[in-house]
């Protein structure tokens, strides 16, 4: 009778894992959109936060040099977010004058040609 019990029990686990399984994965959503620059300086913002978060919970509780180094770590990604939403903005800005140029120089062209 154990092993009866045993058997059914397993098969009925075995059942609803393979039904609740696509659920399951149609929820998670891998796909995200490329990141902007507001959002990179954004998340900068919120590290630095958990930086001197860390920092203060830290020295509250006398473990200085631990604050000071989950500190440093937290402010090293920030810093790697700043660089990101630099390259990002940069790249955008960029990407507009070269438009704007294309365009001014297409005008001068058909204003000086005769």
């Amino acid at each position: 009778m154990k092993k009866f019990m045993q058997t059914a029990i397993a098969t009925m686990a075995l059942l609803t894992f393979t039904v609740a399984a696509p659920f399951a994965l149609a929820q998670k959503d891998t796909h995200k959109g490329k990141p902007t620059a507001g959002g990179q300086m954004k998340e900068a913002g919120k590290e630095t936060g958990k930086a001197g978060k860390s920092l203060g919970s830290n020295v509250k509780h006398w473990r200085v040099v631990r604050g000071g180094k989950h500190f440093g770590v937290h402010m090293g990604h920030a810093g790697k977010n700043v660089g990101k939403g630099t390259v990002v903005g940069t790249k955008n800005v960029a990407y507009g004058t070269k438009k704007v140029a294309k365009k001014s120089g297409r005008t001068v062209k058909k204003a000086v040609t005769p």
